[in-house]
């Protein structure tokens, strides 16, 4: 209840504080091209339900629906200019305030993944993961992000379930926040 009442109020009052922020990224992604500034598509939720995570859009209109980007051929060639920043920086994230005001997330869980990301939905059903709310960073974020293995994934996201705390939390947001400052552990493209 305590960390339900910290991501509402948190996510309410950083997204009064940012709300200049969100429309200008999402003028720029409507200046850069064609579509709307917010992509949705559903993944993978607490226990195990679908929901529609809400992203600003970094790829163009006609790129593949419900792939993970890594698996696209040419990634890069889908991503548009301020996608790339976006992306680089995490601010394509920004939108999923709403759905922590919603209910849907927390700041701090295992990431959301696409419905066709199977074998990591199966191993973090067998795992119990998904008794948690996804989040909009988590441990294995702060532990190689995009270059862990799926297994590696579930053994972090176990490992959070299984020991997270309000101060675990905060130490999770701190080092995610530094990590994003200096661009570790992302693919650049």
């Amino acid at each position: 209840m305590l960390k339900r009442t910290f991501d509402f109020i948190f996510a309410i009052i950083l997204t009064m504080i940012l709300s200049p922020l969100l429309l200008i990224i999402a003028i720029a992604i409507k200046v850069d091209s064609h579509g709307k500034a917010l992509f949705r598509q559903k993944r993978m939720g607490q226990h195990g339900e679908p929901f529609i995570v809400y992203k600003f859009r970094t790829m163009y209109k006609h790129t593949p629906k419900n792939k993970a980007s890594n698996d696209l051929n040419d990634r890069e060639s889908y991503i548009t200019k301020i996608g790339h920043w976006l992306r680089i920086t995490s601010l394509d994230e920004l939108p999923q305030l709403f759905n922590i005001i919603k209910g849907e997330m927390s700041f701090v869980g295992p990431r959301p993944v696409i419905l066709a990301e199977k074998e990591l939905i199966n191993k973090r059903k067998e795992a119990g993961v998904y008794k948690l709310k996804p989040g909009v960073t988590g441990y294995a974020q702060i532990n190689g992000r995009d270059h862990v293995s799926v297994d590696r994934k579930v053994e972090l996201d176990k490992y959070y379930l299984d020991n997270h705390s309000l101060l675990m939390d905060i130490n999770i947001i701190l080092k995610t926040g530094i990590k994003v400052l200096k661009r570790e552990d992302i693919f650049e493209h």
